[in-house]
């Protein structure tokens, strides 16, 4: 049968991933060298590296749980399909084709995510002196029954243990101390007991870092490292050398986790003003004196910097960040770059050309 209908014109000229595409499609033509080197000499035709982390992108927009589930829908979703610059007639894609291609994949991440950045800086949309950092916990993919002793050591079973030889076995923590200087995940190595608050539970995590800049709410970093108490400010502080390297008198905001002598010491001597919540509870007293609290910048930066918490919620609920879909830190770190670049390429299609008000 012949058909002259293609998916460009059952997609509305008003459509919200139509300005999405044309910046994703600017993003990946300025990669073109990177992708070359994906591409195989022999064999049968390869599948484009580009629809692959354009793939990825639109699980994170349409908040699709896994790979497998896109490879479903993509044989029957139209939009789906003008996005990947797929025919209605192209064969799809399979799960093969995204772990096969996912260690390729795995070296141009960051650069998609710089890139995106960069199209914010040409388009004059970032802020060169005020910026807010923030933590979260990633849940990993294991489950407590995995956090074991280490070194393959077993304990007696209890009393009560039911079908203890059973590939799913019940397990009895009660009266067991368990840390992670004693335990592991057998599942997730990579992943840490902790908890983020008093009077939450404790749970196998990684720890997720945002810095954001505060005129339009878009990200500049995104890393995942393992869940500790001192994550969070030294993590930023490379973030901070990293990212923002010499860019003359800033002003960092963040939360009262971040407010410690030395945090603070060693961002005065960055040439950063620290606009921390202050903590008047820890022992020793609040790092941040009137020096900084005095000015009307500083209860700027306070309001403004809450504004991470919508960055780590998109994540979280669209993005799929909540719990990890893959097991490690570097493939957790790659879903949360390409979720991080979806969030920028949202927000930055709707600064440029905003949606009509419903």
């Amino acid at each position: 049968m012949l058909s002259l209908i293609s998916p460009e014109t059952r997609v509305p000229a008003d459509h919200p991933l139509r300005g999405i595409k044309r910046l994703a499609d600017e993003v990946l033509s300025r990669l073109t060298d990177a992708f070359e080197v994906l591409y195989s000499s022999t064999g049968r035709p390869s599948i484009p590296p580009e629809n692959l982390l354009k793939s990825t992108v639109l699980m994170a927009l349409y908040s699709i749980p896994s790979e497998r589930r896109f490879c479903e829908q993509l044989d029957y979703n139209l939009l789906f399909r003008w996005f990947l610059d797929m025919g209605w007639w192209t064969r799809g894609l399979t799960i093969r084709c995204f772990r096969k291609t996912a260690s390729g994949c795995l070296s141009i991440t960051w650069r998609i995510f710089t890139e995106v950045v960069e199209l914010a800086r040409e388009r004059k949309l970032l802020s060169s002196e005020h910026f807010t950092v923030d933590g979260t916990l990633i849940d990993a993919w294991a489950s407590m029954k995995s956090f074991k002793p280490k070194g393959g050591q077993k304990k007696p079973p209890k009393d009560d243990d039911s079908d203890g030889g059973s590939r799913n076995s019940g397990s009895n923590f009660r009266g067991e101390k368990r840390s992670n200087q004693t335990h592991e995940s057998t599942n997730d190595p990579d992943a840490r007991l902790y908890k983020k608050s008093k009077g939450s539970a404790a749970r196998l995590c990684h720890m997720g870092h945002a810095l954001m800049e505060n005129r339009h709410g878009l990200l500049m970093d995104i890393r995942v490292t393992q869940a500790n108490g001192r994550a969070e400010r030294e993590t930023a502080i490379q973030m901070l050398d990293e990212t923002l390297p010499g860019s003359g008198r800033l002003t960092l905001g963040a939360d009262k986790g971040y407010d410690t002598h030395d945090f603070v010491e060693q961002y005065r001597t960055r040439n950063v003003t620290p606009h921390v919540s202050q903590n008047t509870r820890r022992k020793g007293g609040s790092a941040i004196d009137e020096r900084t609290t005095r000015h009307n910048g500083y209860r700027t930066s306070q309001r403004v910097r809450k504004r991470v918490e919508e960055i780590f919620g998109w994540l979280k609920e669209v993005g799929g960040l909540r719990k990890s879909r893959f097991v490690g830190q570097e493939k957790t770190q790659l879903a949360a770059t390409l979720a991080g670049a979806a969030y920028n390429l949202l927000r930055i299609s709707r600064l440029v050309s905003p949606q009509p008000a419903l």
